[in-house]
Parts: structure tokens; C-alpha cells; sequence
């Protein structure tokens, strides 16, 4: 240590351990034990230097950065990546789920009914030659749909199948109305109001404004818990 100290020293750097500024990687290359370390991270007079540095007391600024960093609240992150979900309408209710829970918005299927089910479970659906449990959301949620789908009815132009899944839990549901991806920041949720339905207030998380309505963002782990034992 004593001999690199002294070819720093004689080299013209300063002894205050900055000699890879001026000798080392970030100076002229000049240092002799570059030959040896390769770079100043590896030379000892490098490591004895931030020693020195973790040693020492911290300046008042520092501390202040730190401190304001760690103390600011999470949502500071969280607002720089906003959420998504997927916006639908059952009935005259505009109701929302996490998009990742949404696999595929499908045009409308022919739903076979299976024997002794009754309930959600509204019969088995095929989406791409898959056959899925196609459950009725809107029972789950105490809504009431819209009047039976119409050839005629240009409502039912609207209609859509939504394939969500959660872990082992792959099931299709009828919507009246799909707006699409939504995207949003923690900050515009509200809470749910105590005039909402019951059922609906149960299975909402929260409430977002969009487009002059109130979405509400329904908890799929919940959502998916009850569909889990009405399969079951």
C-alpha cells in the first residue's frame, strides 16, 4: 500500500485517493499498476478510498435526499406506471376488470346447456374449438341484463363475450357493451358509494370515473373465488 501511496504521490496525483482521476481509468492511464489491476476498481488504494468514504460522515445534504427519498409516499412510484383494465357494460351497470384477468373479447357464441347446473353456470361455450364454462356475471353481480338478444335488435350488435381467466379459473361471460383497455392512475379511483347494490358494492373494489360514468373495478380475486365454487 505504502509503495502505491508513493508512486501516486510522485506521479503529481492527489494523495487524497483520487488518483484514478488523474493516473487511472478516468485520468491519462498513466499509473504502472494498471499493468496489474486492469482497472482502479481493483487496485487497493481504490478500495482504501471508499473505505473512507462509508467511514465518514454523511454531509447534511445527503442525508436530507435520503431521507425525503425513502419517506415519500408509494404512490409516487406507482403513479409513473399507470393501471389497466378492460371496461365493459352489463345491463345499464359500467363495470371493469385488471386487464391481464381479460384473455379475449369474442364475438358471441351459441352457449349448450348442461344438464343438472343450475345458478351462474349458464352452460359450455367454444371459443377457438375450447369449450368454456360460460357463467352469467350479471347474476353474480344482481344485475339485470338487457332484454334477450334479438337478431333484429341492433343491441345485440354490441353484445360480446368476454374469456377471462385467473390461475386455474378459465371461464367466458356474456357483456352488453365492450369500451375496450383503459388506461388510469391510482389517484382517480374513489371509493364505493353505500347507494350501490349490495351484490355490485361486494365484488367493487372501487369506483373510476370514466366518460361521464362511474366504472365500477371489480376484485377479481374475489370474482374468481366465487366462480371457483359454484364450479366446484
Amino acid at each position: 500500500m505504502e509503495k502505491l501511496l508513493d508512486i501516486t504521490a510522485a506521479s503529481g496525483a492527489q494523495t487524497s485517493g483520487d488518483c484514478w482521476n488523474t493516473i487511472g481509468v478516468r485520468g491519462d492511464r498513466s499509473c504502472p499498476e494498471l499493468k496489474t489491476y486492469t482497472h482502479c476498481r481493483n487496485c487497493p488504494v481504490y478500495g482504501d478510498a471508499a473505505l473512507r468514504l462509508l467511514e465518514g460522515e454523511a454531509s447534511p445534504d445527503y442525508i436530507t435526499d435520503w431521507t425525503w427519498h425513502f419517506g415519500a409516499p408509494e404512490t409516487a412510484a406507482t403513479e409513473r406506471h399507470p393501471q389497466s383494465v378492460v371496461i365493459f357494460r352489463i345491463g345499464t351497470e359500467w363495470l371493469a376488470l385488471a386487464t391481464p384477468v381479460v384473455k379475449e373479447i369474442a364475438a358471441v357464441r351459441p352457449v349448450h346447456t348442461v344438464p343438472h347446473r343450475r345458478g351462474v353456470i349458464e352452460g359450455l361455450t367454444s371459443v377457438h374449438g375450447q369449450l368454456l364454462v360460460s357463467v352469467s356475471l350479471g347474476k353474480i353481480l344482481a344485475l339485470a341484463s338487457s332484454v334477450a338478444p334479438d337478431p333484429k335488435d341492433r343491441r345485440s350488435a354490441h353484445e360480446r363475450l368476454l374469456v377471462a381467466q385467473r390461475e386455474d379459473v378459465r371461464v367466458v361471460f356474456r357483456v352488453d357493451d365492450v369500451h375496450g383497455v383503459h388506461h388510469f392512475h391510482t389517484r382517480e379511483l374513489k371509493e364505493v358509494p353505500a347507494t350501490v347494490a349490495r351484490a355490485t358494492a361486494t365484488y367493487s373494489k372501487s369506483v373510476l370515473p370514466w366518460n361521464g360514468h362511474s366504472v365500477g373495478v371489480l376484485d377479481d380475486g374475489l370474482l374468481f373465488y366465487t366462480l371457483k365454487r359454484s364450479l366446484a
